[in-house]
């Protein structure tokens, strides 16, 4: 069996997900990680499966995307097996007025300090921008990262804050 990485992104419509996971079961390749979300009409998936050769999977996904409108690869990626956490697990959240480079300069800061981000999304309502990034801490540092992070927010215009994250959440 082989471990795999996929991506299916195109226009939003129901049944993307079934129609992925079916494809998937019916290959018998083992879905163990995924992300999906909608972002502003267009849906976006990324997942890991064990399951057959990439481009069987590949082939079997084809049908899925003939119309032109979902676009979806498949690629062999190595297993890289159960590790712990590389750091402690904070949230920081961002928002202000929208504006060029938050992204950019709030996830700089972070990995200035080793902070590696494991998930981020972000919404633009109107004119509010909104950050929200899960991230693994070097143990011992959040509070001078807080403190960089808040300069660095206070030059963009925008609120920060970084809290520990709750660990009873998944």
């Amino acid at each position: 069996m082989n471990e795999l990485a996929i991506t299916v992104i195109g226009r939003d419509r129901p049944g993307i997900v079934a129609d992925v996971a079916e494809v998937l079961a019916r290959l018998g390749a083992n879905l163990t990680d995924s992300t999906m979300t909608r972002l502003r009409g267009h849906f976006a998936m990324t997942l890991i499966c064990v399951g057959p050769a990439a481009a069987e999977v590949e082939a079997a996904l084809a049908p899925l995307a003939a119309d032109g409108q979902l676009l979806a690869t498949v690629r062999a990626v190595s297993p890289d097996g159960e590790t712990a956490p590389a750091g402690e697990p904070y949230v920081m959240a961002v928002h202000g007025a929208d504006r060029m480079g938050i992204v950019a300069a709030m996830t700089r800061v972070l990995a200035e300090a080793s902070g590696n981000v494991t998930d981020l999304s972000t919404r633009l309502t109107g004119s509010l921008y909104v950050v929200v990034a899960e991230v693994d801490l070097p143990p011992g540092i959040a509070d001078a990262l807080a403190r960089r992070l808040a300069a660095t927010a206070a030059d963009l215009g925008v609120e920060v804050s970084l809290r520990p994250a709750d660990p009873d959440l998944l």
